[in-house]
């Protein structure tokens, strides 16, 4: 399998960590925003909307961060981290759509305006961010991990730019239960950093 990738990306990073979290090997494919290659004739052809990441296995192309890490776990042989109910699938989509929703809008967006330079409202981020961070620290001081009480790819989707925080000038001091999240993250078996994160 193939990823079309961004080292600095924390949604290419969310594939990555999982793939490594679960030995799935994946061709790393980098493409170079700077360049502008996403906008070529043959990525735009893989994904129209011209974004990162992207995953290519055999004849099937699977775009959105969310949407790999579905279909990745899906492929696994142990359903732990996508599991087949109803019910948990239901409790992991909550958190995928709090990665793809009050995630971006508020720590992600604050990270692309304050180290990329992105024309985004910080005001709205901070916003976003403010109201996003105490909840989940809340929820934090009563589990261990997001969905289930196991690590899962809820988990996965919204690590990354929570963790990345600092550095759109969050500060995560006053979040204990998250820190220690983190921390449990950290120490899963297979664990890879990228690039702002230890």
């Amino acid at each position: 399998m193939q990823l079309y990738d961004l080292e600095l990306s924390g949604n290419c990073y969310k594939v990555r960590l999982f793939a490594a979290l679960t030995g799935i090997e994946l061709e790393l494919v980098p493409i170079d925003l700077s360049a502008g290659e996403q906008k070529n004739a043959a990525f735009t052809a893989l994904n129209p909307w011209q974004e990162l990441p992207v995953l290519i296995d055999g004849p099937t192309v699977i775009r959105d961060s969310q949407a790999i890490l579905v279909y990745l776990a899906a492929k696994l042989e142990t359903r732990n981290w996508w599991p087949e109910d109803g019910r948990s699938q239901a409790l992991i989509m909550e958190w995928l759509s709090i990665a793809a929703s009050e995630v971006r809008n508020g720590p992600n967006a604050a990270r692309l305006i304050r180290k990329f330079g992105y024309p985004l409202d910080i005001e709205a981020a901070i916003r976003w961010t403010n109201r996003l961070l105490p909840r989940i620290d809340a929820y934090l001081t009563a589990h261990d991990w997001l969905a289930l009480e196991r690590p899962t790819i809820a988990d996965c989707a919204v690590f990354p730019y929570l963790a990345l925080a600092p550095e759109g000038g969050i500060n995560l001091a006053p979040y204990r239960a998250l820190r220690h999240w983190f921390d449990r993250v950290r120490a899963q078996p297979g664990f890879m950093p990228m690039p702002g994160l230890s």
